[in-house]
């Protein structure tokens, strides 16, 4: 072997490669440098494609390589990158038998300006779900798509994604669920697309118009009033599409007249249960907003107490119901009783006698307003009650009576006194007469009383001296005759050894 030979083999096992080519990304459209520098070589390089040589020339205008052989560099040069050139590169020192690694270029392809679905203007409806829709085409790698509203970040979005034919470009579509409601009228919502080749993202806005039924707020003035003053409501009211008209009702019945958004009245206890309400509608729909007035007003009788008739150890139960604002004090009483037995709308009474018989006060006070009450009979049956003062006076040639007090319910069928058979009965024209006094059943008869003044004298043998008076009631109901026996004006007492009475 010549010494030529052996200085060529060795310049060949020294040649190496002091740079080769890296992964590298290029926008579509810019420029790309991949490095390659061979160190000790002379020869001719070259570089691949996918493992295809590269022709340099007139026939691959964008392909250049840039040499500089003072220090083996031979760099390829890609211009106005496209993504055809997105591929595996290699560069060969063909005469050494020597290949670099195999590098990357990887093309970025920014997204298509993106679409919202709907844009310029969406027109929705309040409460009603809806997804928000953005795509945007072509992209490589795949954008991301994120969404704001009125610039503030929106998270739930959620996004899908297509291959393209080329099996390198995505397109990209991303959802956003909203429920809009009526304050969302106006607001913008924008959708961002972003990757490596577009960091700052490309976007796509669209304006919602939310169209809704009146948002309504019903407000009252002055806040408490006086029964009969008066009482302005207002009914305040946003919409979209705008309002059409107002429509007022008290208790559920329309207000004829009433059409406005304000509406003055004088209020009375009614108001206080039955509330008023503003209707505002548009094209969409309506709304329909109530309110009670705080009325004060006094006592008013919800519930009148019913007379009661129960026997004799029956429980009893009194209604009673009164309505009153501010809130009422009921109470119960006996009538002529100042002792509340109850503060309820029921007074309760366990087993009564004839004693509880009477009339019961119900009575309920609205502080600083008024005060009412109502009075309720409660009547118990049980056997009559017979009573009679023991003596009972007339006055010579005037009329007189003989008064029995029976305190009986239900009333007697008919009375009897130990010395008449039956006692109620006509006498000639003139009916007995009954009538109540102080719970008690007095019973009269009309009669004139007729006495004998002057006994008559019968002597019974010895000092033993016999007189004789008599007396007769014209009544068929009167009770025995009281005899007063007087000597010389002074009333004598019969008690007295020496004189003896016998009535006969």
């Amino acid at each position: 072997m010549t010494s030529e030979c052996v200085a060529v083999c060795l310049l060949l096992c020294c040649v190496r490669f002091s740079q080769e080519p890296a992964d590298q990304s290029v926008v579509l459209g810019e420029r790309v440098v991949l490095s390659c520098v061979v160190f000790n070589y002379s020869g001719i390089v070259q570089w691949t494609k996918d493992g295809l040589a590269l022709g340099i020339g007139e026939a691959w205008p964008r392909y250049r390589v840039l040499r500089a052989l003072d220090i083996g560099q031979y760099n390829l040069e890609i211009s106005h990158a496209e993504l055809s050139d997105d591929s595996l590169y290699e560069c060969q020192a063909t005469e050494a038998a020597l290949r670099s690694r195999r590098a990357k270029l990887n093309v970025l392809i920014p997204p298509e300006d993106p679409v919202v679905e709907g844009t310029p203007e969406l027109l929705l409806m309040a409460g009603t779900p809806y997804n928000l829709t953005c795509v945007t085409r072509g992209a490589k790698p795949a954008a991301h798509i994120q969404w704001t509203k009125d610039g503030v970040a929106v998270e739930g979005a959620y996004q899908s994604t297509e291959v393209l034919p080329d099996r390198k470009r995505v397109t990209t579509r991303s959802y956003l669920p909203i429920t809009p409601v009526d304050t969302d009228s106006g607001s913008n919502f924008t959708c961002v697309a972003s990757n490596p080749a577009v960091p700052m993202g490309k976007r796509a806005t669209v304006h919602l118009n939310v169209h809704h039924p009146p948002t309504v707020t019903l407000s009252i003035e002055p806040r408490s009033v006086l029964e009969g003053e008066r009482v302005t409501f207002t009914c305040q009211a946003t919409a979209n599409p705008p309002i059409m008209g107002y429509r007022w009702a008290k208790g559920g019945i329309l207000l004829e007249g009433a059409r406005e958004s304000v509406f003055v009245t004088t209020a009375d206890h009614s108001f206080f249960t039955e509330p008023v309400s503003c209707q505002v509608f548009n094209a969409v729909g309506n709304t329909n907003v109530s309110i009670l007035v705080d009325v004060h007003f006094g006592p008013i009788l919800v519930v009148e107490p019913r007379p009661v008739t129960v026997d004799v150890d029956s429980d009893v139960t009194l209604n009673c119901k009164w309505s009153g604002n501010p809130p009422l004090t009921l109470t119960w009483t006996k009538k002529g009783s100042s002792m509340v037995l109850s503060n309820n709308n029921q007074l309760y009474l366990k087993s009564v006698s004839q004693a509880d018989a009477g009339q019961y006060v119900c009575k309920a006070i609205v502080p600083r307003i008024g005060v009412g009450e109502t009075e309720v009979t409660l009547t118990v049956n049980g056997p009559p009650i017979i009573s009679s003062d023991p003596v009972q006076y007339a006055v010579r040639g005037e009329r007189g009576e003989i008064k029995c007090y029976i305190a009986s319910t239900p009333p007697p069928d008919k009375i009897v006194s130990p010395s008449l058979e039956v006692v109620i009965c006509r006498r000639g024209a003139r009916p007995l007469q009954i009538a109540s006094a102080s719970d008690r059943i007095l019973i009269t008869a009309p009669h004139w009383l007729r006495r004998h003044c002057f006994p008559a004298v019968s002597r019974i043998g010895g000092n033993n001296l016999f007189l004789l008076c008599s007396g007769r009631c014209d009544s068929s109901k009167a009770a025995a005759v009281v005899f007063v026996w007087k000597q010389r004006g002074d009333a004598q007492d019969c008690t007295r050894g020496d004189v003896e009475v016998q009535q006969i």
